[in-house]
């Protein structure tokens, strides 16, 4: 009896040893999605390779594969990995992922129509609406941009790129006075952009304002003394503001075919891309969130593990006793 009870005892703490360092697809998907967060692409793509060769549907893992390969530029397998990620499951995080691989591709058409797909299932992210919006400025639609960007302002007032792309959307669509007002709010955020001034003195410039424009194509120049367009720009301000004060009338004022800018190109004006969307999960707030540890087990629930120690306590005692 005494023997059946140690081998039994043996086998009961072969199976109560937990096994250390089990690594599963979840594994290597928590660790990609935090590599992700901090910027750390290249590990965050290994480590996805590395759960989606445990579990190939796992749509996170691809989902976030997507979003890595277009922190690294690699925009074509960036498109091709969100659409894998869709073909699982529609995810925002793909959405997002495709929509930013087109955009950077300058498939416009097709990044306008991801952003749609991804505002449906999440309708209060600033981001997309940027991005969009500088998307329906590429394809020369100014209203859309305009009602793509007041989107973004109204969810992220404090974002004084989004004050001043919407400007830049009002003035390709005529409405230069609602433009200015724009760009009043970007710099009521902040006074130290100077790609902000030298837009606000286009507005200007626009509405006949030249010693405002001036003023403000100089404020641009002080914050960056080697910005050409702005130098160009303040010249030209110059040049209006003596025409006017001299003859005493308002010089008409050419057409401005690069609105924010004021050369003479035809090209559309510079749009300062929004920031890609940071899907809610993978957001940092203050410092990353550590990576969970993972967890051990043991194949059977512990209470039962107790019952069965107990037993074989007491069929050890029981032998003993016998003997006596």
């Amino acid at each position: 009896m005494k023997l059946t009870a140690y081998i039994f005892l043996l086998v009961l703490a072969l199976l109560l040893v937990p096994a250390v360092h089990a690594e599963d697809a979840q594994d290597w998907n928590t660790r990609g999605q935090y590599a992700n967060t901090i910027g750390d692409y290249t590990n965050a793509i290994t480590y996805f390779d590395r759960a989606l060769a445990l579990d190939k549907n796992m749509a996170s893992a691809m989902a976030g594969r997507a979003v890595a390969l277009n922190g690294l530029g690699r925009y074509e397998d960036a498109l091709a990995a969100a659409e894998a990620a869709l073909a699982i499951k529609t995810d925002a995080t793909a959405l997002n992922a495709e929509a930013s691989a087109h955009y950077n591709l300058g498939h416009w058409n097709e990044s306008v129509t991801a952003y749609n797909r991804l505002l449906v299932i999440q309708p209060n992210l600033p981001a997309p609406f940027c991005t969009q919006g500088a998307a329906y400025l590429q394809l020369n639609q100014s209203a859309d941009a305009v009602n793509a960007y007041k989107s973004c302002t109204a969810l992220d007032p404090q974002n004084f790129w989004a004050w001043s792309n919407l400007g830049l959307a009002l003035m390709r669509d005529g409405r230069n006075q609602e433009a200015l007002g724009a760009f009043d709010r970007g710099t009521a955020i902040t006074i130290l952009n100077a790609t902000l001034w030298n837009n606000k003195g286009g507005a200007l410039l626009e509405l006949a304002q030249y010693q405002d424009a001036v003023s403000a194509f100089k404020k641009a120049l002080n914050l960056d003394p080697g910005y050409t367009e702005a130098e160009q720009n303040l010249g030209r301000a110059m040049g209006k503001s003596q025409i006017f004060t001299i003859t005493g009338q308002n010089t008409p004022v050419p057409t401005i075919t690069r609105l924010g800018t004021l050369s003479s190109e035809t090209t559309a004006p510079p749009i300062t891309p929004a920031a890609p969307v940071i899907p809610p999960t993978q957001q940092l707030s203050g410092t990353p969130v550590p990576v969970p540890t993972r967890t051990t087990y043991t194949p059977i629930p512990p209470a039962i593990a107790l019952i069965a120690l107990l037993g074989a306590a007491g069929i050890l005692i029981r032998g003993r006793d016998r003997k006596k």
